[in-house]
């Protein structure tokens, strides 16, 4: 029997995915309990439809990160902090720190999403990457100066 999940099941599939399974399991566990529909015609049709916008949504989202990627990977961000002898600052530089430098620039980058793989401590040349959509992630270069 094809059913179409309407919720997440654990060993069977995920939201909106079309599945052969048993009739028994569908009939008096996944029915029931509102976790899946029955793949009439009507409903394979809707699922198709919503697929394909769904697909489409994806592809422009991926398009937009694609380019903004481009524009991070060309960009430096300075960062003027106060250090101490030998070039170890007073703190670091955080992802929160980085977003709200992008955001200055008219990037809108959210600090979850910028990976920093080592604290930044230090004056000198950093590089982050910055998690923009599955599979597509830019470098953005950060130079920390010593403030006057």
């Amino acid at each position: 029997m094809q059913i179409i999940l309407l919720e997440d099941v654990p060993n069977l599939g995920k939201k909106g995915e079309l599945k052969d399974v048993a009739p028994g399991f569908a009939r008096n566990h996944l029915l029931p309990r509102g976790l899946a529909v029955k793949a009439t015609p009507d409903k394979l049709r809707e699922w198709k439809q919503r697929q394909e916008k769904e697909e489409l949504i994806n592809r422009q989202q991926e398009e937009q990160a694609r380019a903004l990627a481009e524009k991070l990977n060309l960009l430096e961000l300075v960062f003027e902090m106060q250090a101490g002898e030998g070039g170890r600052l007073f703190g670091s530089v955080t992802p929160a720190d980085i977003s709200h430098k992008l955001a200055e620039q008219g990037f809108d980058v959210d600090k979850k999403n910028i990976d920093v793989e080592e604290p930044i401590k230090s004056i000198g040349e950093h590089s982050v990457f910055v998690k923009l959509h599955p599979g597509i992630k830019a470098e953005i270069a950060i130079r920390v100066d010593k403030e006057a």
